[in-house]
């Protein structure tokens, strides 16, 4: 019996909405990783990108647990002397929701090309609507 490895016409890729309201972040995070990265489908391939679309709304009511919303921070840098700026979740949450879940999401994909690919099919949107129905998302949930 011969292994079998997926070709690019084999890729059957299908769009959910899921959403995001009163989910918490880590495990809906998580849950769009397995599913952007196609690890789901019994024709997976690590080094191909076989992931569905995914679309999530209500990004602004995700939960977190403990006093994360205080204590986790979001860091970048300038590049220059003493340009390192700091963000609270909380504050993140207020400004962009949906650079919160794109960056949870984001850690959780491999860090290369094939990942990168992976995260332009994620599209995040605040409010409850999304301009994406002509590709007929079905609704996906998970488990809390």
């Amino acid at each position: 019996m011969k292994t079998f490895s997926p070709t690019p016409k084999d890729i059957d890729r299908q769009w959910f909405v899921v959403d995001a309201q009163d989910q918490v972040l880590g495990r809906l995070a998580s849950q769009i990783a397995h599913r952007l990265r196609g690890k789901h489908k019994p024709e997976f391939a690590p080094h191909m990108d076989n992931g569905d679309f995914i679309v999530v709304v209500n990004c602004e009511k995700i939960k977190v647990t403990g006093a994360k919303m205080t204590n986790k921070k979001y860091y970048r840098h300038s590049g220059w002397v003493g340009g390192l700026k700091t963000t609270s979740l909380g504050d993140m949450l207020a400004q962009t929701p949906t650079r919160v879940l794109a960056t949870a999401v984001r850690g959780m994909l491999p860090k290369n090309r094939l990942g990168r690919a992976m995260l332009k099919k994620l599209k995040i949107y605040v409010g409850p609507e999304h301009p994406h129905a002509a590709q007929n998302p079905q609704p996906l949930t998970f488990p809390q």
